[in-house]
């Protein structure tokens, strides 16, 4: 048998470790800039945001809540969010925020079927006078965020990172964000968001709400073309934006890219929930539409079983990251995709059945494995 030295060993793996990084520089370098993001549970402090910076995170996912902004009608209290904004603009990480949350004064409560009492909007702001209060507080939040915006003129110290890109609510498919989804509202809703934002900026982007690709008990296409009306209000993303096309002509004009959520059991169902939205996209005569996945993510919990498949430990949290990560990034032409959002950056505790485990970092923001994981893909350091 042949003798292989302990040095001849060491050079091998030192030569296989380059081989790989420069297989992960080339791939990232092939991809869309500021591809791979993140989207915070919490508001981070100035040191997380620079060590995501050093991570080479370069794009986050914020909520922008509309009733934190304008709790009562009258003025905006805009403290909060230019907190979150100078952050990330010091840490050279662009934001894209995701408009949601109505104040009770524009839109009553209304209680989530089948939750034991959980609330949320009756209805989307999308007609009468909560879509006037909506537009209002588009109009300002782009004023004072995107190009030139007041924000900025007003903090002359902080990096000008203007917002270019606004998402319209969160998983209108899903009864939390809405307690009655209904995707030719959710349509309406766009047709009025679009052309409040670029009454302001004519070139800032709209993108549609991130799409929770199969919520339980949904209505949904059967493999016949059938509707089956499932257990709750919820849709299948796919179902909702082909609905929402129907009942809404012309609306492909209103906004620049298709957004999805597709949490999935294992990483190697994706696919199929990607490739079911481009059919529908391309049915509308939209095929082209850029394709954000705005949430991704697995729990660094340990395995429970079938009460919560994405709880998958530490390790599977870092394995199917990985693996998702490629997967994506090699067929990101196929897809269209511009932008994958790792969910969430931070654990937070009961906030959804996964929440508590889903970030790169735990408690003290100390890195998992998963972390490690992402950084070969941006390049940057643990």
């Amino acid at each position: 048998m042949l003798q292989v030295s302990r040095k001849t060993r060491a050079l091998t793996a030192v030569l296989v470790a380059v081989v790989v990084l420069g297989a992960f520089a080339a791939n990232a370098a092939a991809l869309p800039a500021k591809f791979f993001g993140v989207v915070p549970q919490s508001s981070l402090t100035q040191e997380q945001f620079n060590t995501l910076k050093k991570g080479k995170v370069k794009s986050m996912r914020i909520a922008l809540i509309w009733a934190g902004v304008q709790p009562t009608k009258g003025a905006f209290n805009w403290s909060g969010v230019d907190a979150e904004v100078e952050k990330a603009a010091k840490a050279g990480i662009e934001l894209l925020p995701f408009v949601v949350g109505s104040p009770t004064w524009a839109i009553p409560n209304a209680t989530v079927p089948g939750t034991g009492g959980a609330l949320a909007p009756a209805h989307l702001p999308a007609t009468g006078t909560s879509a006037t209060a909506w537009t209002t507080f588009l109009k300002a939040a782009v004023a004072r965020y995107g190009n030139g915006g007041t924000f900025w003129t007003e903090h002359p110290l902080v990096p000008d990172v203007p917002i270019k890109n606004w998402q319209i609510w969160n998983e209108p498919n899903f009864k939390y964000f809405v307690a009655k989804p209904n995707p030719k509202e959710y349509g309406q809703l766009v047709k009025i968001s679009s052309a409040a934002i670029k009454s302001v900026d004519p070139e800032a982007q709209v993108i549609l709400a991130g799409l929770f690709a199969k919520p339980a008990g949904a209505r949904h296409l059967n493999a016949s073309g059938k509707v089956v009306f499932g257990t709750s209000p919820n849709y299948y993303g796919s179902y909702f934006l082909e609905q929402m096309f129907k009942t809404n002509p012309g609306i492909k004009s209103r906004f620049e890219g298709v957004a999805l959520h597709p949490y999935v059991a294992r990483y190697r169902q994706l696919a199929p929930e990607i490739e079911e939205v481009r059919r529908v996209l391309t049915k509308a005569g939209d095929g082209t539409e850029p394709l954000w996945i705005t949430e991704l993510g697995w729990s660094s919990e340990p395995p429970v079983g079938p009460s919560n498949v994405f709880a998958v430990g530490q390790s599977g949290q870092a394995r199917e990251l990985k693996g998702a990560f490629t997967l994506l990034s090699k067929d990101q032409a196929k897809f269209r995709l511009t932008h994958v959002y790792w969910f969430s950056v931070d654990d937070a505790l009961e906030t959804c059945n996964f929440c508590n485990g889903s970030g790169l970092f735990k408690k003290g923001f100390i890195p998992k494995k998963s972390w490690t994981e992402f950084v070969k893909f941006t390049g940057g350091t643990p």
